[in-house]
């Protein structure tokens, strides 16, 4: 049959976002515990206890099953405007960032629209935009993985596209712009949107947030799936002008937001502490793993890229050793990201970073790998 009649014209040729299988969902879930997740960049602890504590007395206070959502959730905005250290008009909560996007695509995107993204990037915001008619842009790096702010600038310059997607933290490579730079963008091409994905912020201690305060064309998005630790929970949120959060608002659906997942936000940000402790144990964790690669003569032939978020982007001399360790670490129920969706990043493979325990593990799993290749 002839659905494609039915289809929406953009969808014709569009090359979807590719998600990675996850496996730890088809094992039992006795073995759970026996399996480390570091493909995805979630948190390898739960959330703060208060999370839990917090859901089981709802669970236990209200029975509110057949009931909609809190649509309005006073309460909940305040916290985030805290915790985001700006006004309560400038912050709405979305069921994740990536529906916030799905919502931006269809406020500010029209057919033959031009999105630049900084590439590599997270993929699905370019899907999301071709879904609604962009032409996509791609502006690269350089050849290690880092800003090349004159080249970003010429291709706005020549492109003069509608909206720019920064992930700040870069995902995949890690690399963090200086607010600076972000400011300096968004000060000179003032007919350009900027969206700014903060997905993975609290690992720099570094946010653009306030800068909406005084520019009107930035967008800056957030996760709680990362270093809150709430990747089922479903939770993120907008910071920008007061009459972006008025456009987007007009579409969005605020009965999305299941209850739970705003009770288990708001307990997150009410115990900030927790959080913050986490991050800390994942940037020492981090560069603890990163100096380990680097300094074991198991890896000379490898690039270690440096970063500033929860993961570690590492070159490997071919795709077939790539290959060999991702399958091999699997055979071992730990999980890492093959990535693909760029020439540069064939030979990469990117690993979340957890706490110096695990990473410890990884390590040593690696040399095992390692040195049976060369045995």
């Amino acid at each position: 049959m002839n659905i494609e009649r039915f289809m929406n014209r953009f969808l014709m040729d569009l090359k979807p976002y590719k998600s990675i299988s996850q496996e730890v969902w088809e094992k039992a879930p006795e073995t759970w515990d026996k399996v480390l997740k570091l493909d995805w960049n979630e948190a390898t602890v739960e959330p703060s206890p208060r999370v839990r504590e917090k859901l089981e007395e709802f669970w236990k206070t209200h029975d509110l099953l057949h009931l909609y959502p809190n649509t309005s959730n006073k309460e909940l905005i305040s916290a985030i405007s805290q915790f985001a250290n700006v006004p309560e008009g400038n912050v709405q909560y979305f069921s994740s960032s990536d529906s916030l996007h799905e919502y931006i695509g269809k406020c500010y995107i029209q057919s033959g629209d031009k999105v630049l993204i900084l590439w590599p990037s997270y993929d699905n915001f370019r899907s999301t935009a071709e879904a609604n008619g962009a032409q996509i842009i791609y502006s690269e790096m350089n050849d290690g993985f880092e800003l090349d702010i004159t080249r970003l600038t010429s291709d706005i310059r020549y492109y003069q596209p509608k909206i720019v997607y920064i992930c700040n933290p870069n995902n995949p490579t890690g690399h963090c712009i200086p607010k600076s730079s972000i400011r300096e963008l968004v000060s000179e091409f003032k007919d350009t949107l900027f969206l700014i994905d903060e997905a993975y912020t609290e690992f720099t201690h570094q946010s653009v947030n306030d800068l909406v305060v005084t520019f009107d064309n930035l967008l800056v998005t957030h996760t709680m799936s990362k270093a809150f630790g709430l990747a089922n929970i479903r939770f993120g949120y907008l910071v920008a002008d007061i009459d972006h959060i008025d456009i987007i608002s007009r579409i969005r659906n605020p009965k999305n937001i299941t209850t739970y997942a705003q009770v288990a936000a708001l307990a997150a940000l009410e115990d900030p502490e927790y959080m913050w402790r986490y991050v800390d144990e994942v940037n020492s964790a981090r560069e603890w793993f990163y100096n380990a690669l680097k300094g074991s003569d198991l890896f000379r032939d490898f690039v270690v890229y440096p970063s500033k978020s929860n993961f570690i982007l590492i070159k490997c001399p071919s795709v077939d050793i790539k290959a060999h360790i991702y399958y091999s670490l699997r055979e071992r129920n730990i999980y890492v990201r093959q990535l693909s969706q760029t020439a540069t990043l064939l030979n990469c493979i990117r690993i979340t970073i957890g706490t110096r325990s695990q990473m410890e593990y990884v390590f040593d799993v690696l040399k095992e790998i390692m040195s049976g290749m060369t045995a």
